[in-house]
């Protein structure tokens, strides 16, 4: 399956998923945060595709709405992408990101904590 499909087909899996979201983590935030990411990825050398799915999945499960657990949302959309054939490899990234993205985790001083271009 080609990059385009994979996005087109994650966006319709998001849209689902969070259509009864509450307001700061439904569709039109994962919206902002896609759009955003990828006006900065412009001026940056990532990859494009990574960004895309990572802005995409990034809340699919937020921990706040599942009892703080901070499994669902890495699970649902490893899930998810491996329906999609998607590389094991950028999955990982991609869990990563999703793993590392709360502005919780953006205040840490751990030197050995997960940074990525993307």
């Amino acid at each position: 399956m080609k990059e385009a499909e994979i996005i087109e087909k994650t966006t319709e899996f998001v849209k689902k998923t969070l259509a009864d979201a509450e307001g700061g983590h439904d569709w039109f935030h994962i919206e902002r945060v896609l759009h955003n990411a990828q006006l900065i990825a412009k001026g940056e050398k990532v990859d494009d595709f990574i960004v895309a799915l990572g802005a995409l999945l990034h809340d699919i499960a937020d921990a706040k709405f599942h009892n703080g657990d901070e499994t669902i949302g890495p699970k649902k959309a490893t899930e998810f992408l491996l329906t999609l054939n998607v590389d094991k490899v950028i999955i990982e990234h991609i869990i990563k990101i999703i793993e590392n993205i709360s502005f919780k985790n953006s205040l840490s001083t751990d030197k050995n904590s997960f940074t990525s271009k993307e």
